[in-house]
Order: structure tokens, then C-alpha cells, then sequence
């Protein structure tokens, strides 16, 4: 297993090609939770991820032999940038192998920082078998992802800064992927202060080790549909899992809709942008998914490279499971003053009309009727009461979709 003194050594090693992030109180967070909650913003590391320790450090232990030789390794992203930018920084020639639906984002950002860039599969494991045979047919280097002695010390280092801006941290909630992040920082966190709870996150959608640990063997997930791409792997490392079964607490996992509300509110109250991943820790505390012990608690917001292309809907998941966008459906009388007195009843309860449909085709409907589909903006579960109950007192047949 990963010592202490393997850590402290990376802490070193890597200090050149990383930045030191913050941990910073949120009272917002905190007030909300009735926690002392501190983040430790990965999001702003170089790379916009924790993964550029862990490679840095790997990278750096390279012979002088497998420099010459190059390195290959299969990612969805994050350590993809790690790679590429480390080997950069000594360089080495890089190949990256990533799965086609690899979001064009962090695509663009692994070939910016040197790397050669080849899109193979439809998920991170075909791309990992991909990336195995140009090991063998180059006679690259391989960089594993997460399962690896050095990259678990490299990602280490977050625990040891933890420790050093916060001493008398009572738990530490921590991502879990493949576990390289969650088996270095538990490893550097144990051994310096034993009765600090260390917390794993899982999405629901992707809860090997979740399974792993009801099961008490390494069981694989067989599917893997979650906005947490960042941590969407089918089975944990043959390395780690035995150091999260040896040194983590408790493994718990979120829905899909609590993620998004996470994010939004990282956004809303501390003008932070997380990925789907590093939003998780925050997930578990606000829906307690986890009992946390004492109350001084530092959540690891692992990266930061949300796609573009989906944040729009991750908004709008995050908005309806807070309560702040309605979505409810009417049945009206379809006459030119029907949908005016409606839209006046909303008004006056001062809620924000966001989209419409109207719907006059269904068979279930007389030709008279039309139903109207509205999103609402509203101030949350209350005033959504309020205005459904508004609803009804006027004679509507009213629905929360």
C-alpha cells in the first residue's frame, strides 16, 4: 500500500506543475446545512482538475528510457489534460485515447496542451483497450487512469493540504471514480488525524464501489448514463479497492437530479462552476445522504470542465428539483379570452412564465378544450403551492408535470 512518506515525497515533487487551491469557508453552504462546510476548489487547478497531480507525479518517475519511448493513456477527459500537460512540461511525446462521445471541450483543451488525440469507443473502457494495443504495437508507455501507486500519492496531496489549512477537520468528503483521488486523500488524512471520516460519493448511475463494498468484492456496473462523466467508470481499481475498503467510512450515492441542484447552487450562492463529478460531495450533505460527524467538513469539488453543451439542462434539472421552475399543465375552454385570464391569474401571483405549449389535438380532449403546458420561474416549493392552489380555487383542472 501507498505510505505517508510516498505522499510527502509527491507533495514535493509536484509542486512546480501545480497550483496550491484553496479551502474556503461557505457561510451560504453552511447556514443551509447547519455544517461548518469548507471546498477545496480542484475546479481551479491547472487543467481545471485534481488529475494533473497525479500524473505530474507518475510523469516524473518515468526512466529515462520510457521518456524516449512516449506515453499513451485512455480517458474521458480530465486526466486526458493531466497527461498532456505534464508530458508537455518534460517533453515527452503524448497519445491520448478517448471515447467518441468524449465532449469536444476537453477534446479541443488535450490537444492544446501537445497531445495527439484519438477518438476510439463508445465508453472509457473500449477506449482503455484501445489505448493498451497502441502500448504494445508503439511500445508507448502506459498511463493508467486511476489504478496506479504513483498517480494515488500525486492525488494524496490534496489530503496533506487539507490537513495544513485546517487541522481539526471532523470528515472529508471525497468523489469516488476509479478511487485514485479518494484513496490518496484517505491514506494522507488517516495517518496524521485516524478519527477523520472520510466519505465517498458515487453517482447512482455509476456505483461500483458502492456495489463492490454490499458485495464485498470488486463488482462492475454495466451501465453508466450520468452527468457526472468525470467518475462514470464500470469497475474500481484492483489498487484502491482495497485501501477505500481499509480506509473510508462510509460510500453513499446521489441521483442524477440531486447533482444538478448541486451545481446550481455552487453557481447561485459561490459563483463556482463545477462538472457534474465535483459537485457529488455537495450533493450528499444537502440531501444528507450521509451522517457526518462533528461538524467541520471539507468537500473536494474535484474539477471543473462541465460541457458547455449540457449546462443548459443541467440548469434546468438543478432549477425543478429545488423547487424554482413549475412545470404544470391546464385544461382550458379554447375561446380567445381563456389563456389571458390564466396568464393574469400567474401574474398576480407573481411567477415568471418561461415556455408554453398549447396542445389541441389530443384525443383525450373535446374540441372544445386545449390543454396548456407552462414553466413556470417561481421562488421555490411554497410559492408552488400557492400557485397551484390559486389554480384550483379559480375552477382549473390543474397538474403538476
Amino acid at each position: 500500500m501507498i505510505s505517508f512518506d510516498d505522499i510527502k515525497k509527491a507533495q514535493e515533487t509536484i509542486k512546480d506543475y501545480i497550483h496550491r487551491t484553496p479551502l474556503v469557508y461557505s457561510n451560504s453552504i453552511s447556514r443551509i446545512t447547519g455544517l461548518e462546510v469548507y471546498i477545496k476548489l480542484e475546479n481551479l487547478q491547472k487543467t481545471g482538475s485534481f488529475k494533473i497531480r497525479g500524473a505530474a507525479n507518475k510523469i516524473s518517475h518515468l526512466s529515462e528510457d520510457e521518456r524516449k519511448r512516449g506515453v499513451v493513456t485512455a480517458s474521458a477527459g480530465n486526466h486526458a489534460q493531466g497527461v498532456a500537460l505534464a508530458a508537455s512540461r518534460l517533453g515527452i511525446k503524448a497519445t491520448v485515447v478517448m471515447p467518441e462521445r468524449a465532449s469536444i471541450s476537453k477534446q479541443l483543451a488535450t490537444k492544446g496542451y501537445g497531445a495527439e488525440v484519438i477518438l476510439y469507443g463508445n465508453s472509457f473502457d473500449e477506449a482503455l483497450e484501445y489505448a493498451r494495443r497502441i502500448e504494445r504495437d508503439r511500445n508507448y508507455k502506459f498511463i493508467h487512469t486511476y489504478d496506479d501507486n504513483d498517480l494515488i500519492a500525486g492525488q494524496g496531496t490534496i489530503g496533506l493540504e487539507i490537513l495544513e489549512d485546517l487541522p481539526d477537520v471532523d470528515s472529508v468528503v471525497v468523489p469516488i471514480g476509479g478511487g485514485s483521488l479518494i484513496s490518496g486523500i484517505s491514506i494522507a488524512v488517516k495517518e496524521k488525524k485516524r478519527d477523520t471520516q472520510i466519505v465517498g460519493v458515487e453517482a447512482k448511475a455509476a456505483a461500483a464501489m458502492y456495489l463492490s463494498r454490499q458485495s464485498g468484492k470488486n463488482t462492475p456496473v454495466t451501465s453508466l448514463h450520468t452527468i457526472a462523466d468525470g467518475i462514470a467508470i464500470k469497475r474500481i481499481g484492483d489498487i484502491t479497492f482495497p485501501i477505500i475498503q481499509q480506509k473510508v467510512d462510509e460510500i453513499v450515492t446521489v441521483e442524477e437530479e440531486e447533482i444538478a441542484a448541486a451545481i446550481l447552487l455552487l453557481m447561485e450562492r459561490k459563483k463556482i462552476v463545477v462538472e457534474g463529478a465535483g459537485a457529488v460531495p455537495l450533493a450528499a450533505i444537502m440531501d444528507s445522504k450521509t451522517r457526518i460527524k462533528g461538524k467541520k467538513v471539507a468537500l473536494v469539488l474535484s474539477g471543473g470542465n462541465i460541457d458547455m453543451n449540457i449546462l443548459d439542462s443541467v440548469i434546468e434539472k438543478g432549477l425543478v428539483k429545488s423547487g424554482r421552475v413549475l412545470r404544470i399543465e391546464v385544461e382550458l375552454a379554447d375561446t380567445p379570452d381563456a389563456f389571458a385570464r390564466l396568464t393574469s391569474i400567474i401574474a398576480g401571483k407573481k411567477a415568471n412564465i418561461l415556455h408554453i405549449v398549447h396542445d389541441r389535438l389530443s384525443h383525450k380532449l373535446p374540441i372544445t378544450k386545449t390543454i396548456v403546458r407552462l414553466n413556470l420561474e417561481t421562488k421555490g416549493f411554497e410559492h408552488n403551492e400557492e400557485i397551484k392552489g390559486e389554480l384550483i380555487n379559480m375552477g382549473y383542472n390543474a397538474m403538476v408535470i
